[in-house]
């Protein structure tokens, strides 16, 4: 069943984003119908799985950029000015060349912030396959799942407290606030 699947694969969504998502894919149902299936298949959002299946989880390894465009990754940082105000950067990353394709600095950044972001790099770089994120509310908001959709753009959300799963731009957030911020 594809709402199963669909719950597996993001397991933050509630029956409401379900149902959008499943609308999108050309399934003509209504809410109150996804909100019966999925309370009859169990799959109301979980809590953090037992400490003693973490081991057992498998995470499929996420294929190599081969080609310019085909995956990028983006993630935020915060550092504090002298004065103590907080800053917070995004950061956008190729993961085929390793470039950086944005750096947007301002005290709070929303979704609708990304996506103008993410409508400027694509404006000069082209539109990537998927993009890698981490479970950030700005990442999960409505505009940016939106972006994604009308754009045809896959994000490949990483598990919960697992920063690893998004390796390079944590590789290039530690570079930068080696090189830029100390």
């Amino acid at each position: 069943m594809r709402l199963r699947e669909l719950a597996t694969a993001r397991v933050g969504y509630g029956y409401r984003r379900l149902h959008i998502l499943l609308w999108r894919e050309g399934w003509e149902v209504n809410h109150k119908r996804v909100y019966r299936l999925y309370r009859e298949e169990g799959l109301s959002m979980r809590s953090k799985p037992p400490r003693r299946r973490r081991a057992c989880l498998k995470r499929k390894l996420r294929p190599a950029a081969y080609e310019k465009n085909e995956c990028w990754s983006m993630d935020f940082m915060s550092d504090q000015l002298f004065d103590g105000h907080r800053i917070r950067l995004l950061t956008l990353v190729d993961n085929h060349t390793r470039e950086s394709l944005a750096i947007h600095v301002a005290q709070r950044i929303r979704g609708c912030e990304v996506v103008q972001v993410l409508e400027g790099v694509v404006k000069e770089h082209g539109k990537p396959q998927t993009i890698q994120v981490d479970n950030g509310p700005e990442f999960i908001s409505k505009d940016v799942d939106l972006w994604a959709y009308w754009n045809h753009v896959k994000l490949d959300f990483s598990r919960p407290g697992k920063p690893g799963d998004n390796a390079y731009i944590e590789s290039f957030n530690a570079r930068f606030r080696l090189e830029c911020l100390s």
